[in-house]
Order: structure tokens, then sequence, then C-alpha cells
């Protein structure tokens, strides 16, 4: 499984995204049954996807996310390419429809 390298400001954000051509954040909260049991799931559906560079993102403690990127719930996965949102899921997560909406967008830009 890969490993998500912690995010703690937004401006880590700001560079991780910048800095990354296909990048993918998982935004969540410690207190969230749901993000936790998702979390595994994404870690062993991004080993088919190693140039997807992972960021995680408490959003108790980077709480501007909520604003910047409009979090209303947890967990969210958001995939950018370039810096620009392509792929957005909130809550419930069904793992086989983000694998091909991946899929489609990994096999393109690559």
């Amino acid at each position: 499984m890969r490993e998500f390298k912690k995010l703690n400001n937004i401006d880590m954000i700001d560079c991780f995204l910048k800095d990354n051509t296909l990048s993918f954040l998982y935004i969540s909260r410690p207190n969230c049954s749901v993000c936790h049991g998702l979390l595994p799931q994404v870690q062993l559906l991004m080993t088919k996807y190693p140039k997807i560079k992972l960021g995680h993102i408490n959003a108790n403690e980077v709480e501007e996310i909520a604003g910047r990127y409009s979090i209303f719930t947890v967990p969210v996965l958001l995939l950018f390419v370039k810096g620009k949102e392509y792929v957005r899921e909130a809550r419930i997560v069904h793992m086989d429809l983000l694998d091909e909406k991946i899929n489609k967008i990994y096999d393109n830009v690559l």
C-alpha cells in the first residue's frame, strides 16, 4: 500500500499541487469512521497509479481547506492534474467508479 504525505497547512497544499502534475488529496477528520475505513482501500487502489502523488489533510488542523475547496463533509477525495481539479468524491465512495475515473485521466495525461 502507498503512504500519503501529511499536509499541515494551506501553503504546503498549494506547493504540493503546484509541484506535481498528478496529485491526489485525501481530506478527513480524526473522529470519522468512514474516513478511517476508506483510507486503506484508497491506499491499495493507488498502488495501480504510481505517478500520482498522494497528500493527506486533517480538516481539523487545516480549517481553511473547507473554504478553499468547498468541503462540506468528509472524507473528500480530490484528483488534480496540473493544479486543476478533475475528480471529486465525497462521503460514500464507490471504489470501482473511482478507479475508472482515475484510470481515464491517468492514461490520457501520461
